[in-house]
């Protein structure tokens, strides 16, 4: 990285980086605390949408890390500043928990199941059938399709649980329409994340454990990458990629000496 331009701006992912489910991964706190001396901007990503910041920074003080409510970012607040961009003060017919519906909110969207501009597919422990056959009888009708992020699956402590991209999924194959993904692997999370921090990506490193997302997305920003080997994607598989991290880590253990010295 010594042939770059200096660091001004971090974005890291958090599950597989962070944490564990609620278990802080080994020199996380460590990191975030670096990064807070340090005085650079910086911005805790996630594709969950099914909580607001403030319950993630619960989350997460709940696991040793101190990361502010202001520095987190999610893929319902990408996808509800995305829609506002699009159609300031539209409608949605939303399909989430208190994540998503409160960003939408916030940003002056009306909820209706009445001709809404848009369906919106977040992240929920609790679908139900009565609101996916509405969301796809809306589709029908001419609602456009929107959904915070792709992934099919998620942990829990029982074990894998559908995830928003399962769900997209079965109301795709019923309507024929497939929804547009605004969070991680789109690379429109990472710089509606730039824009929220007003940082450029030639002086933004993304930390992430998946090549498939988080490293893909970064790359396609135009950001630097550092892919840390405490989630998803091991050593072995980063050769199965036809595109590299710049920075291969153990964990973000190992980063926190470059963060306090990166300018010394």
């Amino acid at each position: 990285m010594t042939h770059h331009r200096p660091v001004e701006t971090w974005l890291t992912d958090m599950d597989g980086v962070l944490v564990h489910e609620e278990e802080a991964i080994p020199g996380a706190a460590d990191f975030v605390e670096a990064l807070k001396a340090s005085g650079k901007r910086f911005l805790v990503l996630t594709n969950n949408s099914i909580f607001t910041p403030r319950d993630l920074r619960a989350r997460l003080l709940g696991s040793g890390i101190d990361v502010p409510e202001d520095a987190i970012w999610t893929s319902a607040l990408a996808t509800a500043q995305f829609l506002a961009d699009q159609r300031p003060g539209g409608s949605a017919y939303v399909v989430g928990e208190a994540g998503l519906t409160t960003a939408m909110h916030d940003i002056g969207f009306v909820m209706t199941e009445r001709n809404p501009d848009y369906v919106v597919l977040g992240e929920t422990r609790t679908y139900s059938f009565e609101s996916i056959t509405r969301a796809i009888r809306l589709i029908d009708n001419g609602a456009r399709f929107i959904a915070t992020n792709p992934d099919p699956s998620g942990p829990s402590p029982a074990g894998k649980l559908p995830a928003t991209g399962s769900v997209a999924a079965l109301i795709s194959t019923a309507t024929g329409r497939q929804p547009y993904y605004v969070g991680k692997p789109n690379p429109l999370m990472m710089r509606s994340a730039l824009n929220r921090l007003d940082a450029h990506s030639e002086t933004t490193i993304m930390v992430g454990d998946r090549m498939d997302t988080d490293i893909i997305s970064g790359l396609e920003a135009g950001l630097r990458s550092v892919l840390v080997l405490t989630g998803s994607t091991s050593r072995e598989q980063i050769e199965r990629f036809p595109y590299r991290p710049s920075r291969v880590v153990d964990s973000v253990a190992d980063l926190v000496r470059f963060v306090a010295h990166e300018e010394r």
